[in-house]
């Protein structure tokens, strides 16, 4: 079965889930498969794919489930039908839902959480979104889990299918240590003076993602180094009102397609998560040779071994601010970390991802 068919299925277009399904889709049609996707218009991923060759199929679909999830579902049995795909790829929680009630089993279905929709909501909706998970189960024929973390989740709460960790990859070709040189000159570019110690962070500004615990940590890390300066990248519901005023020192900046610039601009790249599947984020930073400071949670942990930056408490704006303040005060600590850092990287070659990915995907069509 050297020519597959596959049909991923995506809601995000963009951040990390995007830049990983228009990957992976683009390997996929190098390796000779008849791939499509199907997403909503507009946004990174269909622009990504359109850049790529990468053939696609407008799916409207909205982020949350609600009264729009029934004519999304049927909308996707449809596509499903035209491309008749030996395998439909499922990427996050919204595709894993409308994809699996369009399916329901009649096909070979991956389903990749990148993330687990229960850890994003609370209370009853958390409740309701594990015991979709684990009656989905029974349409899926294999989770592919972008980490250690996720998989363990999973377990855990006892989502019964079949798992398989293919650990989320960076390419190492592209994401590199600046050198001194290049640093000034992202600097240069983004506005940012060439002295100023910088902390960088780089995501949707959502809970998740925990920029709230991050700003709450700010002032503390301003009493110990007055000229820190920190630039959010993203876009997100936590934004500052309209006419609201950031903190000082603290810059809000659109989201980025191209990252590379800020992390060689940055001192120290802050990742204060609340839950993470694998986090991409996290792998370019360290390929790029920055010293991380990051919430020690699964999804973050696994890749950060001693000596690759340092692990703070999920929440503990204390314990944020004092390993930042250190880093950013201290140069050899933090070039020692992020040389570290990019040694550490190579274990995360996204080459093996995609290799690790078209095995399963083709294992899982031939069981079936």
């Amino acid at each position: 079965m050297s020519s597959l068919s596959v049909l991923h299925v995506s809601q995000p277009t963009e951040a990390g889930v995007a830049r990983y399904v228009a990957r992976v889709a683009a390997d996929q049609l190098a390796r000779g498969w008849r791939v499509v996707v199907a997403c909503p218009s507009g946004g990174h991923l269909a622009t990504e794919l359109g850049a790529r060759g990468v053939p696609r199929f407008p799916w409207p679909a909205r982020r949350s489930p609600g009264v729009h999830t029934g004519p999304e579902t049927r909308r996707l049995r449809q596509l499903i039908g035209a491309v008749q795909p030996d395998v439909v790829h499922l990427h996050s929680a919204k595709a894993g839902l409308a994809g699996r009630l369009a399916v329901r089993g009649e096909r070979p279905t991956l389903f990749q959480p990148h993330g687990w929709s229960w850890l994003a909501v609370r209370s009853a909706t958390a409740r309701g979104a594990l015991a979709w998970e684990r009656l989905a189960a029974r349409w899926t024929d294999l989770v592919v889990c972008v980490g250690e973390g996720e998989a363990a989740h999973a377990r855990h709460r006892r989502v019964g299918a079949r798992h398989v960790v293919v650990r989320n990859g960076v390419d190492l070709a592209s994401f590199i240590p600046a050198t001194e040189q290049a640093r000034a000159a992202a600097r240069d570019r983004l506005g940012i003076d060439r002295q100023a110690p910088l902390a960088v962070c780089l995501g949707r500004l959502t809970r998740q993602k925990g920029q709230d615990v991050l700003l709450a940590a700010w002032p503390q890390v301003t009493r110990h180094c007055p000229a820190a300066q920190l630039c959010l990248i993203g876009d997100g519901n936590l934004l500052p009102t309209p006419g609201g005023h950031p903190p000082p020192g603290v810059r809000f900046l659109p989201s980025v397609t191209d990252p590379r610039p800020w992390y060689a601009a940055a001192d120290v790249v802050a990742l204060p998560s609340r839950w993470e599947g694998l986090s991409l984020t996290l792998l370019e930073a360290m390929a790029s040779g920055c010293s991380v400071v990051a919430s020690d949670i699964p999804g973050l942990a696994e890749a950060i071994t001693p000596g690759v930056g340092t692990r703070v408490p999920p929440g503990d704006t204390t314990a944020l601010a004092s390993a930042l303040a250190r880093r950013l005060t201290d140069a050899g600590l933090r070039a020692a970390e992020g040389r570290a850092a990019a040694v550490a990287a190579q274990a995360f070659d996204v080459r093996c991802t995609h290799e690790q990915l078209a095995a399963v995907t083709t294992q899982v069509a031939r069981c079936r």
